[in-house]
């Protein structure tokens, strides 16, 4: 049972990273910064790389 707890935790915490981290990356700020440099904010890779790792520990905590 404490495994299945676990994958729910972090499915839902990677389900808010990704959510989190999309926000940052279609931010007006980061809009702009994107059209002037080419370059991502790393807050935002951060969120949504870190996200689908959490989800996919917590699909494997589950089975």
């Amino acid at each position: 049972m404490n495994n299945k707890l676990l994958g729910i935790i972090l499915i839902i915490i990677g389900t808010a990273l990704c959510i989190w981290g999309y926000d940052v990356y279609d931010s007006a700020g980061s809009q702009i910064e994107r059209t002037f440099s080419g370059d991502t904010p790393m807050e935002a890779w951060l969120g949504l790389i870190g996200g689908a790792v959490c989800i996919v520990l917590g699909i494997f905590r589950l089975k």
